[in-house]
């Protein structure tokens, strides 16, 4: 049995890893698109560095584009196999592809206009809006908690991972060397403090654990709340200086956590009076899927629901739809908050707002998750003194912060907690994917204090045998 790894290795975007049974069967955990790679994204994006033909079965832990994005392409490169999700992650996958597949479609025109007037082969997008669609034809949904027979010597399991609606830790139970073994892999983590989501779940004895390690060496900031954080920017912002707060944010789970903490403001009639606007037609489709799944949140929000019958809504909250009313906030100087998709600021409507309110020192920009090291997220949190957006050089008045609090990968706790319900003498094997390689390095030593003694960092498509 073989594994290799052909994203998320000693990086945080691309999750690939394809697992090669004794039996010849080949099973690929997660297909994700690398971002905010600057300009090798996309033909990392175009190199698979295996035969997307060989692949029998894809299973997939949870919706978010680094870890489904290249699926239409999968399926378009020959992968003719069952694709496996939990029922949310398969109904947000589908409105994800969806409008990846409608942004790489509008961008690749827009650079074709430049590269037709230059004189230059005309470029495809990595999939088409019909390409995803038809691509959904293949998922199959397995429920949490039970064991699915894929074929003979193949089964899986889901358990809650508590990171977004419908995210899952993978579980294989195969033959190898005729004996059968487990293999984990984490997919993303949540948190065991999350302000929607229940906790992580425990798991069953692993012999190869596959883990990611996004913030495997540092602690999110827990002294102070989330609703409290928001309302200081809010308050410096739009009511001191009287400018605009806008927060690039994920169209799934970071969005909601983020309406979330408003409408705990306007409960506890601390919300100030100004207008909100979600600028994410995503942003709207994810929301309304996440509340179908109350069964997925903890008991906090459940006893929220008790008097709130809809804890994403608040007084002044305005859903943007059009492209038209997008661009309409840009001519308003009105004092407001817009959350816009996506948590990198490296692409959607979000960069759009950046770019055309960054040198006003009365607007903030809120970054309030992870940013790859080249995304336009992580040079706005550098320092630096100018940025360029769409090829224009923009000096930065505007103020830059941070949310750490609101992660929604767990810590270096929560991923030691994750791993607490396992025999570490009984772990043969523990790899660390989906982060950077300098983390990587101080978690693993972290892992070899509690005891797990062979932890492998995977380079990208380097393959290893699990014995």
């Amino acid at each position: 049995m073989k594994i290799s790894f052909h994203g998320a290795a000693r990086c945080v975007t691309g999750s690939k890893h394809l697992l090669t049974l004794d039996s010849g069967k080949k099973i690929l955990l997660d297909c994700g698109m690398f971002q905010g790679m600057g300009k090798e994204t996309d033909a990392m994006n175009r190199h698979w560095g295996f035969d997307p033909n060989e692949v029998d079965y894809l299973v997939l832990s949870h919706a978010h584009i680094d870890h489904s994005g290249l699926i239409p392409k999968l399926v378009s490169d020959g992968f003719k196999g069952k694709i496996f999700a939990t029922p949310a992650t398969r109904e947000l996958t589908a409105v994800l592809l969806e409008d990846s597949a409608g942004i790489q479609e509008d961008d690749i025109k827009y650079t074709n206009k430049k590269r037709k007037a230059s004189g230059l082969p005309l470029l495809k997008p990595l999939y088409t809006t019909e390409e995803a669609h038809k691509a959904m034809d293949q998922f199959r949904v397995v429920d949490y908690g039970v064991w699915f027979n894929i074929e003979e010597g193949i089964d899986l399991q889901y358990t809650d991972a508590g990171h977004i609606i419908g995210s899952a830790a993978v579980h294989l139970r195969v033959i190898s060397a005729g004996k059968p073994q487990q293999i984990t892999f984490s997919g993303d983590i949540g948190r065991y403090r999350d302000a929607i989501l229940k906790s992580p779940a425990t798991f069953s004895q692993a012999d190869i654990i596959i883990i990611e390690s996004t913030y495997g060496n540092s602690l999110h900031d827990l002294h102070q709340p989330t609703p409290d954080k928001l309302l200081e920017w809010i308050e410096k912002t739009c009511i001191k200086k009287k400018g605009k707060l806008i927060i690039p944010a994920f169209s799934v789970g970071r969005t909601q956590e983020l309406l979330y903490a408003l409408n705990q403001l306007e409960l506890e009639r601390r919300l100030p009076e100004v207008n909100y606007y979600v600028d994410s037609p995503l942003s709207v489709h994810a929301t309304a899927i996440v509340k179908k799944y109350p069964q997925d949140f903890n008991s906090r929000i459940r006893k929220v629901l008790e008097n709130d019958d809809d804890p994403f809504n608040f007084a002044g909250l305005e859903f943007i739809k059009t492209v038209d009313e997008s661009k309409l906030l840009n001519f308003s100087n009105e004092p407001c908050v817009i959350i816009s998709a996506s948590g990198m600021a490296d692409a959607g409507r979000v960069k759009h707002h950046i770019s055309n309110n960054i040198e006003n020192s009365r607007n903030s920009i809120l970054m309030t998750g992870y940013c790859e090291p080249h995304s336009l997220g992580a040079r706005l949190q550098s320092g630096r003194k100018e940025v360029n957006i769409y090829g224009v050089a923009h000096e930065i008045h505007a103020e830059i912060g941070s949310i750490r609090s609101m992660s929604a990968h767990g810590d270096y706790e929560d991923l030691s907690q994750f791993l607490s319900c396992q025999d570490v003498s009984k772990v043969k094997k523990l790899f660390l994917v989906h982060g950077e390689y300098d983390v990587q390095i101080d978690f693993r030593e972290r892992l070899l204090r509690k005891g797990f003694t062979d932890i492998e960092i995977p380079e990208l498509h380097q393959e290893l045998g699990l014995g």
